[in-house]
């Protein structure tokens, strides 16, 4: 068995997927398994880990609302009919005045959400003196000790708004805010010490997050995530993306509801899907999605009747009834819709419905892993690891929990960092259970706000759409801090972003946007890496400094960036930061066109400037191409404005490079001399 296990892991790679857009591949190999004496003896004895018995992976199935699960969530300023704000006894909620009627915690939470709108309104208005009457709001209130008035605080602390830009003072709250219970807090901090290599802390918030989120998932089958769009491709928008996340004005959700309300059901269920979790736009809504999905169990939906189960069970906008439950997973499973065998599995598991049966969640649970089921090899798992109905195998379970997490199962990911954390099964390796616990964490509850910065950016509120993605930013979201840079980047002065006194300025604007690609960068953007580069290139926030723009563009050149091969190429030709060499140069022009065939014109345009460095390094040409930029700064300007979005007078240097190299070799054709026929033995 342990042979067979070897092999498999050997060949299997976790396509570890956040909602980045981008994939990293995890390999576990042989060295990563622990030498256990047998499949069945207990390997937490012998080294004082924890019994896996004692896990609880079968949790009761809670219907917790995100004010719940992350206490301090800003959700209810943007759902007000899924969530009940919070009433103050103090007389003067908005200004703070008048002392707590008997309750201080209702009037301190009160004046909290009072104050976080406050922030909101300053933020999409662009207006830096009601930032710093709502700053001064919150101050008061976390000077009381309100941890989730702490937690706003360190971040206008950590972005300089509004207030002194003090990493350590927004590190210093965020502790108190941590310690206080507040989520997002924990997020930030666990953050700080990912980057800082600091595992042992992080991999301790990190669990402790990660199993927040898995409480917050569904049970049957993996949970629909809250998209993190990335509402840019580098350079522009993302406008199909982005045309999909419109909500209700999408044209493809109006041709799915045209079809639901003509009576097909898979759009049914597809509309009640996006009600109930409220994805693409779409405002949560329990009483439309269930509405919509009773419509499409009276067609014989399966799909529907496995959600409507999972949602008695929970008891998620309805009453719980574990009964009606049981009937609705049947009668799916009727249909051989797979996927709901975990359903009934976790049922027989607990006894919820019925008698508590391990051999028939057993069953189910193998149904469901034969045809391919993620859930089924997850579930599977925590039988074997737990012994549950079954005799105790960590090696075995190991295996189904890697099988599940490669096809992408979040809660699979979640085990697999727990045993990398205590050396269960896997040999520990704390850095692989921190990287795998923040992937699980990152999908808990609080990633809700990316939802409504989504949704303010398409309506065209920037400076809203600013301050949730760089609130995102600070947790460790690395699409959030891609997403709030490019905003910066783009809109500049229109960006809204308000700084310590006032509208940012561009030295502010600039620090942050820098600083937001550079830790991007960190989480593996090669987008964000080149822009590092280019940065440090051309001195914009920061001094001119090529060695460290080489160093961007080199690790930029290791995810595969076409234009950062490019642009080593370029600085290898002028030895900017790098050695003069026209053959490295020459190599990394035809790395970029290997990889991006569209490159073709301007690695035309470089080869050619190679080819009159080569032959003619020594003549005014050389230094008539190399002083284009500085000689025409307005074609320079023109190129920038109207060519190109990162214009710099390159693309005429090599233009001009381009028509010399026809020029000069015509010129050398027409003077070569051919020399007449001479007899034999005649002198050259």
């Amino acid at each position: 068995m342990r042979s067979s296990f070897v092999a498999l892991s050997l060949l299997l790679c976790l396509q570890i997927s956040s909602i980045v857009a981008r994939r990293s591949d995890l390999v576990i190999t042989k060295d990563d398994l622990k030498d256990l004496p047998s499949p069945s003896s207990p390997p937490y004895a012998a080294d004082g880990g924890e019994d896996p018995s004692q896990w609880d992976d079968f949790g009761d199935p809670e219907s917790k609302s995100d004010s719940e699960l992350d206490p301090g969530s800003w959700s209810p300023l943007f759902e007000p009919d899924l969530f009940e704000l919070p009433v103050s006894n103090s007389s003067s909620p908005i200004d703070g005045g008048g002392d707590d009627d008997g309750d201080g915690d209702v009037s301190d939470d009160a004046l909290f959400f009072s104050g976080v709108r406050d922030i909101v309104s300053a933020a999409t208005a662009g207006d830096p003196e009601a930032m710093t009457a709502a700053a001064a709001k919150i101050d008061a209130l976390a000077s009381r000790g309100h941890p989730h008035a702490q937690s706003a605080l360190a971040f206008l602390h950590s972005t300089g708004c509004a207030r002194p830009n003090s990493r350590p003072m927004a590190f210093l709250l965020h502790r108190f805010a941590s310690d206080g219970g507040d989520v997002q807090s924990r997020m930030a901090l666990a953050y700080t010490y990912l980057r800082q290599d600091m595992f042992e802390e992080a991999v301790k918030l990190y669990a402790e997050l990660a199993e927040v989120a898995v409480a917050s998932f569904l049970i049957s089958k993996q949970s629909p995530v809250i998209e993190l769009v990335r509402i840019h491709s580098g350079v522009e928008e993302n406008r199909e993306v982005l045309r999909k996340s419109r909500g209700e004005d999408d044209e493809d959700f109006q041709i799915t509801e045209y079809q639901a309300q003509r009576g097909n059901a898979g759009s049914m269920y597809k509309i009640g899907l996006l009600h109930y979790f409220g994805l693409r736009g779409i405002r949560r809504d329990h009483r439309k999605a269930l509405l919509w999905f009773t419509k499409a169990v009276e067609k014989g939906d399966p799909w529907s009747m496995e959600l409507l189960g999972e949602i008695y069970v929970r008891g998620a906008g309805v009453e719980r009834n574990y009964t009606k439950a049981l009937e609705w997973l049947t009668l799916a499973s009727k249909q051989q819709h797979h996927p709901v065998y975990n359903g009934l599995g976790y049922l027989y598991v607990k006894g919820y419905g019925v008698e508590k049966n391990y051999t028939k969640a057993r069953e189910y649970f193998e149904k469901a892993s034969h045809n391919d089921e993620p859930g089924g090899h997850y579930n599977l798992g925590v039988l074997y690891l737990k012994g549950i109905g079954v005799e105790r195998d960590v090696v075995k379970a190991c295996k189904y929990f890697l099988v599940a997490a490669n096809a992408g199962q979040p809660k699979a990911f979640y085990q697999v960092a727990k045993m990398f954390q205590k050396g269960l099964g896997l040999k520990k390796n704390l850095p692989m259970a921190t990287l795998l616990y923040k992937l699980v964490a990152e999908r808990g509850p609080w990633s809700s706000l990316s939802r409504w910065a989504l949704e303010s950016y398409i309506k065209g509120d920037i400076g809203k759409a600013l301050l949730l993605y760089s609130r995102m930013a600070e947790m460790g979201y690395e699409v959030a801090q891609s997403n709030a840079a490019w905003i910066l980047n783009k809109y500049g002065e229109r960006s809204m972003c308000i700084g310590e006194s006032g509208l940012c300025t561009d030295v502010e604007r600039h620090q942050r946007t820098h600083a937001l690609w550079w830790r991007a960068s960190e989480q593996g953007n090669e987008h964000a890496a080149l822009l590092i580069g280019d940065a440090y290139y051309y001195g914009r926030g920061t001094e001119v400094d090529y060695e460290r723009a080489a160093e961007a563009y080199m690790y930029a050149q290791s995810q595969s960036n076409a234009q950062a091969m490019f642009n080593l190429g370029y600085m290898h030709e002028h030895g900017h930061g790098l050695p003069f060499d026209l053959h490295l140069a020459k190599r990394y022009y035809d790395q970029a066109l290997e990889k991006e065939p569209a490159a073709k014109l301007p690695v035309t345009l470089a080869l050619a400037s190679l080819w009159i460095r080569k032959n003619y390094a020594d003549s005014f040409m050389v230094n008539f191409i190399d002083s284009l930029p500085e000689m025409y700064p307005k074609a320079g300007e023109w190129i920038e404005n109207v060519l190109l979005d990162e214009g710099n007078a390159t693309i005429l240097t090599l233009f001009v490079c381009l028509i010399t190299v026809l020029y000069l070799r015509d010129r050398q054709r027409r003077q070569a001399v051919v020399l007449p026929h001479q007899p034999n033995g005649a002198p050259n």
